[in-house]
């Protein structure tokens, strides 16, 4: 390992889809920033319509969203990812990533690195009607034998008292420390 790569922090890719918890992926970030990771955001272009404040994150992450594919000789905007966070994946993204669909730089990215052996952690953000599809569980499955490591499935429902659950954002970054 050179100098200059043992001297760099680690750099963990979020990627971020369309799911109305997206709004707060700002937490995610400071807790991985938190434990001295550098951040780098991928999003599906949906999420990019207003699911999240992207001007914020990119002054947080000091960093562009990328949601692109980049074009051919440009440079790499991200060094290559020590682990990767989905959260909040939604029922779309993970049925499409299982099935091994790369349609979007989100979906490529996580095909990838999928095959690369690097640290997969996964934050389901689905309705419970949803997660009740055979496809869906079966996608699971699939990820699950690929190594991906899942929090808490979190479909958004209300509490009792009308407010709304926490998604566990820190969680995602626990499963990626224990591997």
């Amino acid at each position: 390992m050179t100098e200059q790569a043992a001297a760099r922090k680690p750099f963990l890719y979020v990627v971020v889809c369309a799911a109305g918890i997206a709004a707060d992926v700002s937490k995610l970030i400071t807790a991985a920033q938190e434990r001295d990771w550098e951040v780098g955001v991928i999003a599906t272009p949906v999420a990019m319509t207003g699911f999240f404040d992207t001007a914020a994150v990119e002054a947080q992450t000091g960093r562009p969203i990328r949601s692109a594919w980049r074009t051919p000789g440009a440079p790499r905007p991200f060094p290559a990812p020590d682990a990767v966070v989905v959260a909040p994946a939604t029922f779309n993204t993970v049925n499409k990533w299982a099935a091994g669909i790369a349609d979007t730089l989100a979906l490529g990215t996580l095909c990838e690195v999928a095959g690369l052996g690097v640290p997969i952690a996964v934050l389901p953000c689905v309705a419970d009607a949803l997660a009740a599809h055979p496809a869906y569980r079966d996608s699971l499955e699939r990820l699950g034998g690929m190594g991906v490591r899942f929090g808490e499935p979190y479909t958004g429902e209300p509490r009792e008292d009308g407010g709304r659950p926490e998604i566990g954002w820190e969680r995602a970054l626990d499963l990626i420390a224990r591997g």
